[in-house]
């Protein structure tokens, strides 16, 4: 679980509510001083981006904003490399039918499906062509999922300006009350604050992190890929180690020659 995202978008509030009250100013008071306004920003941008997209997709924002802010589960490179070098280190000794007692153990479903095919014996390229579209199909799904938020954000400054014409109309309206000028254009102004607010402060960490979630899957994906055609072909363990650490950070890699020096 890596919960960065809902860490650094409460870190930013604090900031600028903190910000706020060193300069004598209530943020609550500012932000909420006009409850419609918020309504009108909030539900305009979220109904124009369902709009935008498809009610699958939309229901799945729910979703995928749950994983933004908590982190998903995606494998450890580290632990998938030494994985692949034990399955290596197997077939090489009794054989690719000796792994089909593993398979149940592991996890990872696309681990377990490529180890299927390799174990049944599927063409190298078949299995390649195979895992690749299962890999572009999961990140086209990602893209909806990260898309939604990117069009939300796009939204939500526009929805805070028709909030503020609409404010300033009714204020240019009532121009014989000079004494309700000042408070009338308060409340214009809000809209745009809140939907500079939704899009900086929400939408855009949102999308930014659903994207690096989306990347990080491909490059295990990957991995797991290259390892598992290595495995098929009899690669020598120590040659899959050395061809799947260059999808480790520095320090990772460094720890992996660590344990196979001490092995």
């Amino acid at each position: 679980m890596d919960p960065a995202t809902l860490i650094g978008i409460v870190l930013a509030i604090a900031t600028v509510f903190g910000a706020c009250f060193m300069a004598g100013l209530n943020p609550i008071a500012i932000f909420l001083s006009d409850i419609p306004s918020i309504i009108l920003v909030v539900g305009g941008a979220v109904g124009v981006t369902v709009a935008s997209s498809t009610l699958p997709v939309s229901i799945n924002a729910a979703k995928v904003l749950v994983k933004a802010l908590t982190g998903g589960a995606v494998s450890d490179a580290a632990t998938n490399v030494k994985l692949m070098v034990e399955f290596a280190d197997i077939a090489r000794r009794d054989g690719l039918l000796a792994l089909e007692s593993r398979l149940e153990q592991i996890h990872d479903a696309f681990l377990r499906k490529g180890m299927e095919m390799a174990v049944d014996g599927v063409d190298p390229e078949v299995l390649r062509e195979q895992l690749e579209v299962d890999m572009e199909k999961t990140a086209a799904r990602h893209k909806e999922g990260y898309g939604w938020f990117i069009t939300a954000a796009g939204f939500a400054p526009g929805m805070g300006m028709i909030g503020t014409v609409i404010g300033l109309v009714d204020m240019l309206g009532n121009l014989s009350d000079p004494s309700a000028l000042g408070p009338s254009m308060a409340v214009a102004f809000l809209t745009t604050l809140w939907g500079a607010f939704l899009a900086n402060f929400v939408f855009i960490p949102i999308a930014n992190k659903l994207k690096k979630m989306s990347a990080d899957e491909m490059a295990s994906k990957e991995l797991i890929l290259e390892g598992i055609l290595a495995v098929q072909a009899g690669s020598n363990p120590r040659t899959v180690a050395g061809m799947l650490s260059s999808f480790l950070p520095p320090g990772a890699r460094e720890g992996l020659l660590e344990e196979k020096k001490s092995a």
